[in-house]
């Protein structure tokens, strides 16, 4: 039986409609992850992945937490590379550029933690990525890091761009360069530091946290690592891309 915080945020999330506060906080993070368990029985295919929200500073001290937060992939919430989304209630109203690992081979559950050389050794691919995240609460800056999880971690829809050709394990990925575009004209700009100090930092965060939730990150499964930009604001009719160099690009249209 589904948790009935999670039926009604998904409610919300489904009806574009929001809400003050949970009528029941969550105690802790491991029970905010319990009712965040439930999204996937509202959804008529496996998991698509998973994304990580507040991985820079500036993110963090934003919505007032203390470190990252994992939230789903719903693969029904995916956008089509060049394709449209309707930015329709979305409270948040911007888009994030993000590098996102396509996993080989499962990594289950463990007494101890992975070593990022281990979780690297898992990875098929690597992608360009845009995220546009929302909220289910009126106010998600002061929701709190509990009911943000519960609330998915701000997961909304996502652009999940090709696979790059490029031989990416030889690159400093924290180094690297990404800009996003606005209507052709860049916008944003930043590097992969922003990720955790690198998104390689961040899946391998990634992989822990699923561990300790005794949950498995799955071969297929695609990891969001991120934001490795300032947010840019989307409206209705912008074009929004992201520059990932020889690694590739990603685009939207906001409809």
């Amino acid at each position: 039986m589904t948790d009935p915080i999670c039926a009604l945020l998904y409610g919300h999330w489904k009806d574009q409609t929001r809400l003050g506060a949970l009528p029941v906080r969550p105690a802790d993070r491991a029970a905010a992850y319990r009712i965040q368990a439930g999204i996937e029985d509202f959804s008529t295919a496996l998991l698509f992945g998973w994304k990580i929200a507040a991985t820079s500073l500036a993110g963090q001290k934003h919505i007032g937490v203390d470190g990252p937060m994992a939230g789903r992939l719903l693969a029904e919430r995916r956008v089509p590379d060049g394709g449209a989304t309707p930015l329709g209630n979305n409270l948040m109203r911007v888009a994030e550029m993000e590098f996102a690992f396509r996993m080989a081979q499962d990594l289950p559950p463990r007494p101890q933690p992975y070593a990022q050389d281990e979780v690297l050794a898992q990875v098929s691919a690597l992608h360009p990525a845009i995220e546009i995240p929302d909220s289910r609460y009126n106010d998600f800056v002061t929701a709190g890091e509990a009911q943000l999880i519960a609330d998915n971690a701000c997961a909304h829809r996502y652009v999940i761009g090709a696979a790059t050709s490029f031989d990416w394990r030889a690159l400093d990925l924290a180094a690297h360069k990404v800009r996003a575009l606005r209507n052709d004209a860049v916008a944003e700009d930043g590097t992969g530091a922003n990720v955790l100090g690198d998104p390689r930092i961040a899946l391998t965060w990634l992989a822990n946290e699923l561990s300790r939730l005794d949950l498995i990150l799955k071969a297929g499964q695609v990891v969001m690592t991120g934001t490795c930009v300032k947010p840019l604001a989307i409206a209705v009719g912008d074009r929004i891309a992201g520059d990932f160099g020889v690694l590739g690009t990603v685009s939207v249209t906001i409809a």
